[in-house]
Formats: C-alpha cells, sequence, structure tokens
C-alpha cells in the first residue's frame, strides 16, 4: 500500500489506532510472559458456499472454515499474511500482520484455529507491516514505524504452546529503520527489503543464510520500489540462464534487475502499461515466462474495473504488455500469488478472487471462484481483503482482512 499518497483512508486509519503498539525486546526470554486467554473466535464458520453464500459472505466455490477476529488476537487492524509449515510436525500456522505486531494462528485443523500469541511491533504501530519466511524463522518489516528495522523470529518456538504468550524478536536487523515489504528468495537465502531509509528506496539485500545472524549484503538504488519478488531464473531467455534476478514494482513501472553479484546489481530492462496509476505488486508464472502485475490505483484514476496486467517477459531484456484483464467487480487489487495455473488474489471490497489461466499469450485467463470476505462494501476504496496465502500442502487458504480479521478457507 502507498505510504503518505494516495491512501488517505489508512493514513487516517494508521492515526485512528496510534498508540496501540508496543516495544519489542531484541533478545527471546526463554520463558515469555503468558497474556489472558483470547476471547470466543468471533465468525460464522464453518460455513460451506452454497447458494452464493457461506453465513454472512458472499462466495462461489471456496467455503469458510472459521474466521479469527481482530479481538481475539489483540488487534484492531489487520495487513499483511503468510504462512508456516512445520516440516517436523507437519503443522500449519498463520502469520498476520497487525497494526500493533504480528499474529500466530495454529491453522492445522482449519475449523479450530488456536491463537498462540503475538509479537509486538518493534517501535510503534503501524498500517504496513510485511512478513516472509525462511528456514523456520520469520523475518518482519514495518513501514511508519520509525526505526523498526527488522524482525527476525524463530518459528520453533510455537511448538507445544498451551497458552497465547506475548514474545519478544530473537534478533533485530536494524541496518534500515523502515521497509514497505520484504521478498525472500529461499533458493539462494537472501531477503530483499524495499522501500527503506536506504538503497535510494531500492532493494535493501541481506544474507540470511545463517537465519539468526542477517548480514547487510549490498544495494539496488532505484526510485521508490514499493514491491519485488526474487527468483533464481529458470525461465526461457538461455542469455540469464543461472542468474538471480528480481522483477520489482516501482510505483510507475516493471523492472528486472539482475542480483547475481550483490555488490553490482545490473539493471536488465523497464515496462510499462496504459493507464498507469500506481504500479503496485506482482508474481511471475511458474514457468517464468509471465508476470502477473496489480495497479493499486487505475480503477479509481480512470474509472476502470479490478484489472490484473498481464506481461509476456520470456525475453527478460524486452517485456512485452500483453493485455489487462478485466473483472466484474469495480474494487481495487492489492496482493496476488501464483500457484500452478491459478491466481490467488486479495482485492480489497471485494475480497478473495480466483482466477485460471491457460495460454496467457492469448489472453486464456478467467475467474473461477471468490469469497469476499468484506461484505459491507465492494467500492473502490482501502478496507478488506489485504493480502492471501495458498501455498500450504493440506490447500487451506489464508486470507487477511483489514477490519474483519483473518479467514481460514478451503477450495475443493
Amino acid at each position: 500500500m502507498i505510504l503518505n499518497r494516495e491512501n488517505l483512508a489508512l493514513i487516517t486509519l494508521a492515526v485512528f489506532i496510534a498508540g496501540c503498539g508496543g516495544g519489542g525486546s531484541n533478545n527471546a526470554g526463554s520463558n515469555p510472559p503468558v497474556i489472558p486467554p483470547a476471547p470466543p473466535t468471533l465468525g460464522t464458520g464453518p460455513q460451506v458456499c452454497s447458494g452464493g453464500n457461506a453465513g454472512d459472505f458472499s462466495c462461489r466455490g471456496i467455503s469458510l472454515r472459521q474466521r479469527v477476529s481482530l479481538e481475539s488476537m489483540g488487534g484492531t487492524a489487520g495487513n499483511d499474511i503468510w504462512g508456516w509449515l512445520d516440516t517436523t510436525s507437519g503443522r500449519e500456522y498463520a502469520l498476520m500482520g497487525m497494526t500493533n505486531g504480528t499474529a500466530f494462528v495454529d491453522i492445522t485443523d482449519p475449523e479450530n484455529p488456536v491463537f498462540l500469541g503475538r509479537l509486538p511491533t518493534q517501535t510503534v504501530s503501524s498500517s504496513w507491516r510485511d512478513i516472509k519466511v525462511f528456514q523456520d524463522h520469520a523475518y518482519i518489516v514495518a513501514d511508519g514505524a520509525g526505526a523498526h528495522g527488522m524482525q527476525v523470529f524463530d518459528l520453533t518456538r510455537l511448538r507445544g504452546l498451551t497458552a497465547p504468550q506475548t514474545f519478544s524478536a530473537d534478533i533485530l536487523y536494524s541496518d534500515f529503520g523502515n521497509a514497505h515489504n520484504i521478498a525472500i528468495n529461499e533458493d539462494t537465502g537472501f531477503a530483499f527489503a524495499v522501500g527503506t531509509n536506504t538503497c535510494g528506496g531500492g532493494l535493501h539485500m541481506i544474507d540470511i543464510s545463517t537465519p539468526n545472524n542477517p548480514l547487510f549484503a549490498g544495494c539496488y538504488a532505484a526510485a521508490d520500489t514499493h514491491d519485488t519478488q526474487c527468483v533464481s531464473y529458470l525461465g526461457p531467455d538461455a542469455d540469464h540462464a543461472n542468474s538471480e534476478i528480481c522483477v520489482s514494482s516501482d510505483e510507475d513501472h516493471v523492472e528486472i534487475v539482475d542480483v547475481t553479484d550483490k555488490f553490482a546489481p545490473v539493471s536488465i530492462s523497464v515496462a510499462t502499461y496504459p493507464q498507469t496509476g500506481f504500479v503496485h505488486q506482482g508474481w511471475l508464472t511458474e514457468d517464468q515466462r509471465f508476470f502477473l502485475l496489480g495497479d493499486e490505483l487505475d480503477e479509481s484514476n480512470f474509472g476502470v474495473p479490478t484489472r490484473t496486467h498481464v506481461f509476456d517477459v520470456t525475453n527478460l531484456d524486452a517485456p512485452t504488455y500483453v493485455f489487462a484483464y478485466e473483472a466484474a467487480t469495480t474494487s481495487i487489487d492489492h496482493n496476488l500469488y501464483v500457484l500452478g495455473n491459478r491466481v490467488f488474489q486479495a482485492n480489497y471490497t471485494s475480497g478473495l478472487h480466483v482466477l485460471e489461466f491457460g495460454d496467457l499469450a492469448n489472453r486464456e485467463l478467467q475467474e473461477i471462484a471468490f469469497f469476499d470476505t468484506f461484505p459491507d462494501s465492494n467500492a473502490a476504496s482501502f478496507d478488506g481483503a489485504w493480502s492471501v496465502y495458498p501455498y500450504f500442502p493440506s490447500g487451506t487458504i489464508i486470507v487477511s482482512d483489514i477490519s474483519n480479521g483473518l479467514f481460514v478457507l478451503s477450495m475443493p
């Protein structure tokens, strides 16, 4: 989400909830304090999607397993979300960002999620928090929260908990203060913080190959990188085989950067498209031939329906714009992720939408399912579904909603 620009609605929200965050510690306590048990989960789950509804929520092809309220997680407004699979136990966990910290919820039994506790914000409350996971550790950044830095939290501390706790970070990486988002290439063990007060707002690269000892690795200065995806390149462009690349959403353009050499990253190409509002976030298809993008302001600036922009990146040096898929809704799109031939989109007031694609070069993209986490409105406004995580082996899908908390969902 945009900071200090068009998103006046969320800035107002941030002011309203300021003061609800607590300070975090740099050191993990062996016996963190126990916080009072959470109140009962507020929700209407489980509800099978039938006749266009799952309880109070409209839907198609997606059922509600349970909803976990913000109140029961000790928060007042939600933001980012990610997931963790404990490969030792097989248990699945939701890591949900809130204005005052990060909540940890065991969702192994999706109809009976268990709130395990919260890691408070390192400094002050923030409407913008971002979370990624590498080798059983969570890496958490925040924007608009002063000298927040990057919290590192050992997720194995969640094992065996029987009562919710207030945690402290294991490590604090403080080579930057604010960061808007963070990406991790799990193949190489590097994290990429963007929108920081360093590296010209571009890629702040961190070696996390030793998860609890993050080390600065290099910079790529760009004008206000908003989000990025960084991968080990295995796509069709032989000129860049075995490189590490980042595909970045830089507010008014998309940029592809070779970051193989962290001390000498190189820009490969820049791409734009018609009716650019705010180049927000996107994701590569698994074959790395196409890049799907969400623009956070084209709906409100140009009066267009919810759009998904598609680029052909078969040639990394000369990406081409293919088309914009237009949905039946008018809500603003926010974060999207690709799994197989499906695109999972958190589209603010219209909730989760799932698209399925065939040959994208021939514009084969259609919606197959949705779940509206925010039944109050479908307007082009900044409320509702912030993000989605579809990568659990069980098939469980989790969605974070700014006002309505954590949704645990499933598709047939």
